[in-house]
């Protein structure tokens, strides 16, 4: 197929593939109304009463991690490349790949249907489609889904993993990061990740402080 050819059959399977989420159609395609109970997360003086810093240092990692495998931060984490949906993680819909950039494949990037901010959209089981500046895939290092909290928080300090970050680097994209921030503002029809941003952030800080300490496998 012609290279022009071929990207107008691109744009014209992205416009439909914004049609289908605009409308709803299709199943499996909203997330989780926000029924349940806000979710909390403990402060860190809950943890205080640990006397041994490393052990109070993985329980900090621990309630953290309410919110780092939430399904806000993880369908943004996935192993395969491909981003899922949703409070099941269910494969997105219509099928995407995040690619080498990890922003969508040429013809079809994320930005298609995902704007700068939360797009409501009326009419529709999905009720909005997310959005976000910087929306975009984590890169393949730090895939999450499928693995355990001790891999996870190994993965989050290691900088041949996460982007050759610095701990202090780490705490800065965890507790101020505007993408990282989507997740408890998620639009409407999603659950927020649990707690706040602030209380998130304090426990990552406590977490450093104590040592950095990381779960079992």
């Amino acid at each position: 197929m012609p290279k022009r050819s071929r990207q107008t059959g691109l744009v014209a399977l992205a416009s439909l593939a914004a049609a289908a989420i605009t409308l709803g159609i299709g199943s499996g395609l909203a997330d989780s109304a926000p029924q349940d109970p806000v979710r909390q997360l403990q402060g860190v003086a809950a943890f205080q009463s640990i006397a041994n810093p490393g052990d109070r240092s993985r329980a900090l990692f621990t309630e953290a991690a309410k919110v780092i495998t939430d399904p806000r931060c993880m369908n943004c984490h996935p192993v395969t490349g491909r981003p899922t949906q949703g409070d099941d993680l269910h494969p997105h819909v219509p099928f995407m790949q995040g690619g080498a950039s990890r922003v969508g494949v040429d013809g079809l990037p994320c930005s298609t249907c995902h704007r700068a901010e939360n797009t409501t959209v009326l009419g529709s089981r999905i009720r909005s489609i997310p959005g976000n500046a910087h929306w975009s895939l984590a890169p393949d290092s730090m895939g999450w889904q499928g693995h355990s909290l001790g891999y996870i928080c190994r993965q989050i300090q290691d900088p041949a993993r996460n982007g050759d970050r610095s701990l202090a680097q780490i705490r800065q994209h965890l507790a101020e990061d505007h993408l990282v921030a989507w997740a408890w503002h998620p639009g409407e029809g999603r659950r927020p990740a649990p707690g706040t941003q602030a209380e998130f952030g304090a426990l990552i800080v406590a977490w450093i402080e104590t040592g950095a300490e990381c779960p079992p496998e």
